[in-house]
């Protein structure tokens, strides 16, 4: 058990709790407040792994994984609450379902999943600022209105930037099963 690794499991175990914030109570500052920590120590094991050298093949799994169950809940949530059209949530979920295929597929084939990309990076990290901002947006203060432009704008990106890396994973996995697959006729 690394450092890194402990903030990821943390993280892990905040997403039950980030979701029943969101649905029970309807506790929007606690759950925010939960985001919040949770991207902060999304860039800390991040760093801390890289400074201490404590990089893991369990701290590659459990990141990402944080991440995508951070994503999936919060948009789950927002779907349930209204403050998120379905066709948003449709579009990055499908994502996910049609990485996991081609993840599945090259697994198949027992090769290492692709090397994280900046623009993967980039699209998580534009969404973990997006959905906070959505949170707060949705409430009934001047502040909220003010950010609700904020909000929807990393929204936008943050989606066409999850899509565009989604298709570049898939690419990567097809050629690299094409390959496999000629190297093999």
């Amino acid at each position: 058990m690394t450092v890194p690794n402990l903030l990821s499991i943390a993280r892990l175990a905040g997403v039950p709790v980030f979701l029943w914030l969101l649905l029970g109570p309807q506790a929007d500052g606690w759950a925010f407040a939960l985001l919040v920590v949770s991207g902060i120590t999304d860039w800390l094991d991040g760093k801390l792994a890289r400074i201490l050298d404590q990089s893991t093949p369990l701290g590659q799994l459990l990141d990402p994984a944080a991440d995508r169950l951070y994503i999936a809940a919060a948009l789950l949530a927002f779907l349930l609450r209204d403050i998120v059209p379905w066709w948003v949530v449709l579009a990055l979920v499908g994502r996910e379902i049609v990485v996991g295929i081609a993840l599945l597929a090259l697994r198949r084939r027992r090769f290492a999943p692709p090397e994280v990309t900046y623009i993967g990076k980039a699209a998580t990290f534009t969404l973990m600022y997006a959905l906070p901002l959505l949170l707060v947006s949705h409430a009934e203060t001047p502040v909220a209105e003010v950010l609700r432009p904020v909000a929807y704008a990393f929204t936008a990106w943050g989606a066409v930037l999850y899509l565009w890396s989604g298709a570049l994973y898939v690419a990567q996995i097809a050629r690299a099963v094409g390959r496999d697959v000629a190297g093999r006729a």
